[in-house]
C-alpha cells in the first residue's frame, strides 16, 4: 500500500494588503494645498515682467526695461537716460527701420526736435533692430536723436508694445525724472507726435497755473 505524504502549504503572500498599501502610499497626500503646491512646481521659472504701467504710474526705474543698446552699440538702460536728462524722456516705439511709416514718424520727431528738446526732455527711438539697421537709418535720414536697440525685446514688452509672436506695436512713451509716466499709448506716425505736443502744452499751462496760484500774497492777519 503506498502511503501518501502531506505537503507543505506554501506560504501565501499578501497580495491584496500589498495592493491596499501601495494604493494608501500613492493616495497619502491628495489635499487641495498639496495639488497646488505640486502645480506650483510644474510652473516656468523665468521672469515675466508685471503689466505694463499707465499714466500717472510712478514706476521703479531700476532694472526696468533691462538692458538696451544705442545705435552706437554702447549699451544703456533707461534708469541711466532719464538720469541723464534734463527733465525727462520721450521714448516712440517704431516696428521696423526705413519702411514707409517708421521713417514718416522718426521724421516728424525731428522736425519737432527743437520745440520738443526746449523743455528739457530728450528723445529716442526704439524698435527690436540691429545696431546696422538703426545705424543706417539714422543716418539717412538725418536723426538729430539716439535710436535705442531692443532686439530681445524687453523694454519694449515692459511698456507693452510688444506684438505677439513677433513685432512691435507703434506708440509713445513718455516719463519724468522721479519715474512718473506722463503719456503711454498706441498711435500713428502723426498721432505719436501730437500726443508729445499735447503732453507739452497740458505741462506748460499747469506750470502756469502753479505759479500764479504760488505768486498770489496772502493777506496779512489783522493786529490788534
Amino acid at each position: 500500500m503506498v502511503e501518501l505524504r502531506k505537503r507543505k502549504a506554501l506560504p501565501q503572500t499578501p497580495i491584496t494588503e500589498k495592493k491596499s498599501k501601495r494604493i494608501q502610499e500613492t493616495s497619502q497626500d491628495t489635499s487641495p494645498a498639496s495639488v497646488q503646491s505640486s502645480k506650483e512646481d510644474e510652473r516656468p521659472t523665468h521672469v515675466s515682467y508685471k503689466k505694463p504701467p499707465t499714466v500717472g504710474d510712478t514706476i521703479d526705474l531700476d532694472g526696468f526695461g533691462g538692458e538696451v543698446e544705442l545705435n552706437d552699440g554702447m549699451k544703456t538702460t533707461l534708469k541711466h537716460l532719464v538720469e541723464t536728462s534734463k527733465s525727462g524722456i520721450v521714448l516712440f516705439t517704431y516696428p521696423r527701420a526705413s519702411t514707409p511709416g517708421c521713417t514718416k514718424q522718426a521724421c516728424l520727431f525731428r522736425d519737432k526736435y527743437e520745440t520738443i528738446t526746449s523743455t528739457g526732455l530728450s528723445i529716442y527711438g526704439l524698435s527690436a533692430d540691429s545696431i546696422k539697421a538703426n545705424s543706417s537709418f539714422k543716418a539717412k535720414q538725418s536723426l538729430p536723436y539716439p535710436l535705442l536697440c531692443d532686439t530681445a525685446s524687453t523694454l519694449i514688452s515692459a511698456l507693452g508694445f510688444k506684438k505677439a509672436p513677433r513685432g512691435t506695436t507703434r506708440g509713445v512713451f513718455a516719463v519724468d525724472k522721479q519715474g512718473k509716466v506722463l503719456l503711454l499709448q498706441p498711435g500713428g506716425p502723426d498721432a505719436t507726435v501730437d500726443a508729445v505736443q499735447q503732453m507739452i502744452s497740458a505741462r506748460s499751462e499747469e506750470g502756469k497755473d502753479r505759479s500764479k496760484s504760488e505768486s498770489v500774497e496772502v493777506p496779512e492777519e489783522s493786529r490788534v
